[in-house]
């Protein structure tokens, strides 16, 4: 299974952008489909976007589309989500998946 860790989570005002990265470790990487999910306090955790192994299809939740941008570098085993025009409501833990594998969580704050 792999072991996957986050990074590039802060705070950030409106408008501005951040990068987040997951680095897997483990041979699977990729020939995996990887994910980035959010969790809010109160709320459930969500989908926000997905990308097949080859980096070739992605897909957004309806909320982020057009603002994040999910990709992969095969090379170096991680995962990008690239986040612009952030928003208040986009505050939340952001998590990496990847089969039954999560990460730990990265804080994101947008501020108003």
């Amino acid at each position: 299974q792999m072991q996957l860790v986050e990074s590039g989570g802060g705070l950030v005002q409106a408008g501005g952008s951040l990068r987040l990265s997951c680095v897997a470790s483990g041979r699977t990487f990729s020939s995996s489909a990887m994910g980035w999910f959010r969790q809010s306090p109160g709320k459930e955790r969500e989908f926000v976007a997905i990308i097949n192994w080859s980096g070739s299809t992605t897909t957004y939740a309806d909320s982020v589309k057009g603002r994040f941008t999910i990709s992969r570098d095969n090379a170096k085993n991680t995962v990008y989500l690239q986040m612009d025009s952030l928003k208040p409501e986009d505050t939340a833990v952001y998590y990496c998946n990847g089969g039954t594998a999560w990460g730990q969580g990265t804080q994101v704050t947008v501020s108003s």
